[in-house]
């Protein structure tokens, strides 16, 4: 009996079948729609409002415009009905995605082999449930004690514990920081697994890489995997697609607040929505969840120190700047340009992938709220918001073969960032030796001068 019990357990903690979720989504397509025309997107937005669709890019009806495409998700009842009056009002579209249910059911995860955990056999081309991250952070802190220490910072609502790990060499000075949080938004699971790659390529390489030899002597990485841990979870047990926090509302008959429109920074003034409903939903006041709180905390606490902040969220494949509350640019936009546009570049050396860069109300949409606008208010130097891949084949349903380039070339565009910071911001390693170097060349000189003078 206790063995049944035993393996009723593991199986429930282990299989993570798409067809297991309480949501379902079997049949629903994911269309490409272009407005050609401001009575087209008039007309979209009537229509997404009275059907309450998932719109995927962009994020709020207000944003649909004139000849700018949107990624919907069409449920398969509305699914006649919405091509029959696409084509009365000759509104070009495209399926992107011809069953959701069936795009999550082959890239989610069956019973892994039961086997004792290690950093050896971790899969970074694979997705992680949250429980698997947790157990991932310890290795690392165990394993890589020298330059990796795990830090709480506070609870989630659902009273999940939020660690960043830290990872560089011990200082009697003080350090800079270089910050990147992944997992604002529970569905971009892509967003999470890189975090854990950048991780494992700082420990993997920091012995043998002298840039990053130098960076670690002088900068601490802050590492956030999963801001949103309650979202995270919920996409592995019960919703592949959502994508706000868990926490109630009105009673109780709304969930979740769209982590990335809860900053003090214009909070709730455009491309937000005081409905507890909506996907952008703000949330009730700035800064009112506890993970906003803990993570806006954290970065208060840093601020003085850090040199550069990334957000890493999909999809879209961009690198965007502040602001996203209005279109000016912000002080220190040049030297942040330049820096995107080299991260750009290597990316596309990489795997010949283009990526966008310029500010998020410029090529993308207005938002406000967001951690990336806070963190540049705050008067952090460097302040981007990644967008990774794809263009919208997939979606938020990013393949787990797309892991390892998408990772890769992401990793690319942050050490060329990195490499940047060493370079403009920080004692190089190259410049003290040769100036070691040429102090004893000249102490010898002025010893052979004075010993001929004798």
């Amino acid at each position: 009996m206790i063995f049944l019990l035993g393996t009723i357990f593991l199986l429930g903690v282990q299989v993570y079948e798409g067809s297991c979720l309480t949501v379902q989504y079997n049949g629903d397509n994911v269309f490409k729609i272009t407005p050609e025309t401001s009575e087209h997107a008039q007309y979209l937005q009537t229509l997404a409002n009275e059907w309450l669709l998932d719109l995927w890019r962009p994020q709020t009806v207000e944003q649909i415009h004139e000849g700018s495409d949107i990624h919907v998700q069409i449920p398969f009842a509305y699914m006649e009905q919405m091509k029959q009056k696409l084509l009365q009002h000759s509104i070009p579209y495209e399926v992107l995605i011809n069953d959701v249910q069936k795009l999550i059911d082959s890239n989610t995860v069956s019973a892994p082999k039961i086997q004792k955990a290690s950093l050896e056999n971790y899969d970074y081309t694979k997705y992680h449930p949250m429980d698997e991250i947790y157990n991932w952070m310890d290795l690392m802190k165990e394993k890589h004690s020298e330059i990796v220490s795990q830090h709480y910072i506070g609870c989630t609502y659902e009273l999940r514990p939020m660690y960043y790990l830290k990872i560089g060499w011990p200082s009697d000075k003080q350090k800079k920081i270089f910050f990147i949080d992944c997992g604002f938004h529970a569905r971009e699971w892509i967003s999470v697994a890189f975090c854990q790659w950048f991780v494992n390529e700082i420990v993997s390489h920091y012995k043998t890489d002298a840039i990053l030899a130098n960076v670690l002597k002088q900068v601490d990485f802050y590492v956030l995997p999963v801001m949103n841990i309650d979202g995270y979870v919920y996409t592995w047990t019960t919703n592949r697609l959502w994508r706000k926090n868990r926490s109630p509302h009105e009673n109780g008959t709304c969930y979740g607040v769209d982590l990335n429109r809860n900053f003090d920074s214009q909070w709730c003034s455009i491309g937000a929505s005081r409905d507890c409903n909506s996907n952008t939903f703000c949330g009730p006041e700035a800064a009112s969840e506890p993970e906003t709180k803990a993570l806006s905390g954290l970065i208060e606490k840093t601020k003085s120190d850090i040199l550069c902040y990334l957000t890493i969220h999909s999809y879209g494949q961009m690198i965007l700047l502040p602001y996203g509350y209005k279109k000016d640019p912000s002080p220190n936009h040049d030297e942040m340009m330049l820096v995107a546009k080299n991260a750009v570049a290597k990316m596309k050396e990489k795997h010949n992938n283009e990526y966008e860069y310029e500010s998020s109300a410029v090529i993308l949409y207005y938002d406000s709220g967001s951690s990336g606008d806070w963190t540049v208010e705050l008067g952090i130097q460097l302040s981007y918001t990644l967008e990774l891949r794809d263009n919208g084949t997939y979606g938020f349903v990013l393949p787990p073969d797309q892991i390892k380039p998408t990772c890769e070339e992401t990793t690319t565009a942050v050490m060329s960032m990195v490499e940047y910071i060493n370079e403009e911001y920080l004692e190089n390693s190259g410049v003290t030796t040769t100036s070691f170097w040429l102090n004893v060349f000249l102490s010898f000189t002025v010893c052979i001068y004075y010993g001929i003078a004798k």
